[in-house]
């Protein structure tokens, strides 16, 4: 056997992060999230270390991680979770990694609630792995969560976050195809729908590794977005409020929809941090 070869750590981000770099702009931030989960250890700790020596095994687990980022898989796939409004979730690939952008609804609800304290009653519909949900209930201990999913993996997945980060009691978690059977009302009504028009998804990287359910919208983008507008009118209170996330063209054909399936609500679009348009909001 030949001598056990040795790579320090600084050596390794430096080489993995020209690697990444091609493709990503956090090649650098990329790089260290892959070490710290490989090694078990918090970010401070590789700026503390940076001569450590990495064993054969850790270098391979790593540099194996690295080709796999870059033939495209998502790194939150990689290491099992990602972070979203300052809470970490635990992801598979049966669930939507979540989204920045996302953040703003949350943004939104949490306004909404604070200025309405008498209304706790919140659906999360097509919940995936439930960054909805739980980041409310863990912002306001007294909502009332419903969080719908058709996917049952999915759920299984919303139910592990709902759990590791202490809200379980909070949520109810129902397997279920939008609002079909359910004879609740709700004070919100938040979803993150699948909106990409299938042909426009086939071109899109997203669609090698993300579930391909929680992303295709149908021929418009739109179909499952109009089937929810169509049930909404009586699951929402009077003064309720809706929220739904968009695609960036789709701001004057869903505004539409709304004035064709709920005529005389008061509706208007918010626009996210790239300036693009991000959600339909709707009060009733």
């Amino acid at each position: 056997m030949g001598m056990m070869k040795k790579t320090n750590l600084n050596e390794w981000l430096n080489e993995s992060t020209k690697l990444l770099a091609e493709q990503s702009e956090l090649a650098s931030l990329e790089a260290r999230v892959i070490l710290c989960h490989i090694l078990d250890k918090p970010r401070e700790w590789l700026v503390t270390h940076p001569d450590f020596e990495l064993d054969d095994h850790q270098t391979d687990k790593a540099n194996q991680m690295i080709a796999r980022i870059q033939t495209g898989e998502p790194l939150p796939y990689l290491i099992g979770k990602q972070a979203f409004y300052g809470l970490d979730f635990k992801v598979t690939p049966d669930v939507l990694i979540p989204r920045p952008e996302t953040e703003l609804l949350i943004e939104e609800c949490i306004t909404w609630l604070e200025e309405h304290p008498d209304r706790r009653k919140l659906a999360d519909i097509g919940t995936g792995s439930g960054a909805i949900a739980i980041t409310l209930a863990d912002r306001f201990e007294d909502l009332q969560v419903t969080a719908i999913d058709i996917s049952g993996k999915a759920l299984d997945v919303a139910r592990q976050n709902a759990q590791l980060l202490n809200v379980d009691s909070q949520i109810v978690f129902i397997k279920n195809d939008l609002l079909d059977n359910i004879f609740d009302s709700f004070d919100i009504l938040a979803a993150n729908l699948p909106y990409i028009p299938s042909e426009k998804l086939i071109t899109l990287q997203v669609a090698r590794y993300e579930p391909l359910l929680a992303l295709d919208g149908g021929q418009d983008g739109l179909v499952i977005i109009k089937r929810l507008l169509h049930q909404a009118r009586e699951h929402l209170k009077p003064g309720g409020m809706i929220l739904l996330e968009i695609e960036e063209g789709q701001s004057e054909s869903v505004q539409k929809l709304v004035d064709t399936l709920m005529p005389g609500v008061a509706k208007s679009i918010l626009i996210d941090l790239a300036n693009h348009p991000r959600f339909l909001k709707i009060m009733v």
